[in-house]
């Protein structure tokens, strides 16, 4: 196997992953209840689980 013959400095390691960065994550709102939610998740309103709109579990009141 291929071995280095020097140690990679800091800095030139840190140069190399300047271009790996965090991205926002995708961000929309919920056209049946208006609120907003994480793509491809489900999420709660007032109790109520929510998946692409549709209600998947009621609340129990």
């Amino acid at each position: 196997m291929a071995h280095p013959k020097r140690k990679t400095s800091k800095t030139r390691r840190d140069k190399r992953r300047t271009h790996v960065k965090a991205s926002m994550p995708t961000f929309s709102i919920c056209k049946e209840t208006g609120e907003g939610h994480l793509r491809h998740r489900a999420y709660y309103v007032d109790g109520n689980l929510y998946y692409r709109g549709k209600l998947l579990v009621e609340a129990n009141d």
